[in-house]
């Protein structure tokens, strides 16, 4: 008589919504097994009954051969008795929990897959080149959803009754679209429309009005995933020109939509990551080297060696792009500095005066939502902005959380962070909390994420700036434990949970008692002494942090004029130096930096030696803002970070000089930036070329950063460095400091998960307020 057996399962992660019990079911019944599989609170719950060798065969292969949504995190079994059960069935879903506890996790938005197009591009089929096909494999997901469980009647799809055949293929287990959420057809789904700048209808077919618009040089405002976007040939200098004249974006560069792979490689270097990035199911902008002699107008990205690369991520973008046959510019819907439009009546509101026309339809988006950007370092994604494909799917964290933590983030770039058990729930990207609309964003994204998760937030994690529109907005959650986290002790943090750390033999949460070397550059935050800190060496681990160094501080002359004039920076530092003129040559009237800013100079100078508006920074995105405004790079920013931007640019990547910059012999050491300044100055009166001062300044930094680590690693045995900061997105420095750390026999933790820069903040902070939370206190760790 044949053995038979049966195991229970439990399988957690993102399960719900992704095609996993039809899977399930499918590989049960290959293989000739009993039993059933359905979904419940914690995921899908399943029960295998049969030969052994089959049911292990079905373990083997459940993870193995997920559907391509499915992110499986743990799996366990359990031994049942046999039951006589030979056919296998999906079971009705399993009740709420009793507490009312829910745990299910919601899968991002996902590209179009191969399935689906097949079908878009073939006349026999029923959905033949209709904007909104998609299956359980593919198609909105978080951007439609109103709330838990995931169900078409808590989705924005709600309003759109399936006809028959639809109805069909829902109900259906061995068809591809079997509890497929948005399914939809053109008899009984979402429509296109294509309105003027007024928004009165056109009465033309819509796609094929929106591409000729395109071709004539017009902008036009597409409806999208996650908001609207900005339209427009990219090869036409006109249209790319008024785009910018309109939506007043001096010139921060243009995302560009390729057609496809081969499309892409037309217009940049792209190799094997490159193109897996571009390819992958959440189909981000990849920010890639340009090939000469691109079909994009210089306009798209004024200045700038590389370009930002997507390629269609919904049936209407595939088609778009067929249509136009070639390169578009695609760009946030918004007037710079503003939210992204993504309700119907905002949209023809806010952008009425852009766009020309308005490329639209009727399926709700429930949550603004924008693009996400990334790049590649040493064949692994760097993102740059975490949003649309990648939230609001969790990150792993070791050691977890003991209560619902909150983490509001930081100004700039904000995303929030809801957290519980294992995951912490990193948001979309909010953008700058400088204006009402944002913060409007900000405080319902919250609302919405905590309906999602089922998070109470008991501790609110938040930055010790006071002047934070997160932290007020933290300090006034009287309900829960504070606690304050400083904004460079996050940026580490969240670097070593990106990287897992503490996920080791020692188990969880082991990475709390094993301190690593922080090297944080950014901009600017706030300190522990009250200063603005930036240029930092920490020893870190989650719960504390000590200041091993920084870069010396200088003034910041005006203080928030002095980030968007670099040139004040360039002052400051110039004026610092001990008696400019005469030291090694250098004759301070011979700077064109001075000259061009001559009126304002010696007003700028005095500020800075008074210290009047004018607070200490030992931020190393001033340093290389100072750098910048003294080779001519930018003397005045049109947008975050652009004179570093673009000194990166400028600077000879086959130049291997190194300026040189002193550290004292202080137990917590400075850093002489000023000397890099100096250096720089004197090749420069001297004519050497603004392209390898550039690169040698660069070079500079990098072995600034070598030499502190190998400093703290003389005093405290670490061989483990964190990079994190704004600053790291700059890969000519983030190369050299890699290589140079790496010969040097350091392990380096580099992001992959989340930003660098300040849209990682809340992952940091909520694993710090964790770490503290398990300590028994919120009490900041860190000195001054």
């Amino acid at each position: 008589m044949t053995q038979v057996i049966r195991t229970a399962l439990r399988v957690e992660g993102i399960v719900q919504g992704v095609g996993f019990r039809p899977f399930v079911y499918s590989l049960a019944t290959g293989l000739g097994l009993g039993g059933l599989v359905g979904n419940d609170v914690d995921g899908v719950f399943a029960e295998i009954e049969g030969p052994p060798a089959a049911v292990g065969e079905f373990l083997r292969r459940l993870e193995r051969e997920a559907p391509p949504l499915a992110r499986i995190e743990r799996v366990t079994t359990s031994v049942m008795p046999p039951a006589g059960t030979a056919s296998f069935t999906i079971a009705p879903s399993g009740p709420n929990a009793p507490d009312g506890r829910r745990g299910t996790l919601i899968a991002a938005d996902t590209a179009t897959c191969s399935d689906c197009l097949r079908e878009l591009s073939d006349p026999a089929d029923r959905r033949y080149r209709y904007p909104f096909i998609n299956c359980t494999n593919c198609g909105p997901r978080f951007t439609i959803v109103r709330d838990v469980p995931y169900d078409r009647p808590l989705t924005t799809m709600a309003g759109f009754a399936m006809c028959e055949p639809c109805a069909a293929e829902y109900h259906d287990p061995a068809d591809r679209r079997y509890h497929a959420q948005p399914v939809c057809c053109p008899a009984c789904g979402p429509r296109l429309a294509l309105l003027g700048a007024a928004g009165e209808p056109q009465g033309c077919d819509p796609l094929e009005g929106a591409a000729e618009l395109l071709r004539d040089g017009r902008i036009v405002a597409v409806k999208g995933l996650g908001g609207y976007h900005l339209a427009a040939d990219a090869a036409h200098d006109d249209a790319v020109a008024a785009l910018r004249a309109r939506k007043h974006r001096e010139d921060k560069p243009f995302a560009v939509l390729a057609a496809d792979l081969a499309a892409a490689r037309a217009l940049c270097e792209v190799d094997d990551a490159a193109a897996a990035l571009l390819t992958s199911r959440a189909r981000p902008i990849v920010l890639l080297p340009r090939l000469p002699g691109a079909a994009v107008v210089p306009a798209a990205a004024p200045g700038n060696r590389h370009l930002g690369i997507m390629l269609p991520y919904t049936p209407l973008h595939h088609l778009l792009a067929g249509a136009t046959a070639g390169p578009i510019v695609l760009t946030s819907g918004n007037v710079s500095d503003e939210p992204i439009a993504y309700r119907d009546e905002d949209a023809l509101a806010r952008l009425s005066g852009i766009a020309d026309a308005f490329l639209t339809h009727d399926r709700a988006i429930h949550i603004r939502t924008d693009d996400s950007v990334t790049r590649v370092f040493r064949g692994r994604p760097l993102p740059v902005r975490r949003s649309r494909g990648y939230v609001p799917e969790p990150v792993a964290v070791p050691g977890g959380f003991p209560r619902h933590v909150l983490a509001c983030g930081a100004e700039l770039k904000n995303t929030f962070c809801l957290a519980k058990e294992r995951h912490a729930f990193v948001s979309h990207h909010i953008g700058d909390l400088e204006n009402v609309e944002t913060l409007r964003s900000f405080t319902e994204g919250i609302e919405h994420f905590r309906r999602l998760f089922d998070v109470d937030p008991r501790v609110v994690a938040y930055d010790l700036h006071p002047e934070y529109l997160s932290t007020k907005y933290a300090l006034d959650l009287a309900e829960a434990e504070l606690v304050g986290v400083q904004h460079h002790h996050a940026h580490v943090a969240s670097c070593l949970a990106d990287n897992g750390w503490g996920a080791g033999p020692g188990g969880p949460g082991a990475g709390e008692s094993a301190p690593v070397i922080g090297v944080a550059f950014d901009g600017t935050g706030y300190g522990t002494d009250g200063t603005l800190w930036g240029g930092e060496f920490l020893i870190a681990d989650y719960a504390g942090f000590e200041r091993a160094g920084h870069l010396a501080p200088v003034a910041l002359p005006g203080g928030q004029a002095a980030i968007r004039q670099p040139w004040r920076m360039a002052a400051a530092y110039l004026d610092g130096l001990d008696g400019l003129d005469g030291v090694d040559g250098l004759d301070a009237g011979a700077l064109d930096v001075m000259r061009r800013n001559s009126a304002q100079w010696p007003a700028i100078v005095a500020m800075a030696r008074k210290g009047v508006n004018a607070p200490l920074t030992s931020s190393a995105g001033r340093l290389f803002d100072a750098v910048a405004a003294l080779l001519g790079v930018r003397d005045a920013i049109n947008y975050e970070g652009q004179a570093a931007i673009e000194l990166e640019q400028l600077a000879d990547p086959a130049e291997r000089g190194a300026y040189h910059a002193a550290i004292d012999a202080r137990e917590a050491f400075q850093v002489r930036g000023a000397d890099l300044v100096r250096a720089a100055a004197g090749d420069l009166t001297a004519g050497v070329p603004p392209a390898v001062i550039a690169a040698r300044f660069h070079n500079g930094v990098a072995a600034v950063v070598e030499a502190a680590c190998l400093r703290i690693r003389e005093r405290r045995a670490l061989t483990t460095v964190a990079l994190s900061g704004g600053v790291f997105q700059n890969m000519l420095l983030l190369n050299q400091v890699v290589a140079r750390l790496e010969s040097r026999g350091f392990t380096v933790l580099t992001h992959s998960r989340v930003p660098c820069n300040d849209g990682g903040i809340s992952l940091g902070q909520a694993v710090i307020a964790a770490a503290r939370d398990r300590l028994g206190s919120g009490a900041p760790a860190g000195d001054s």
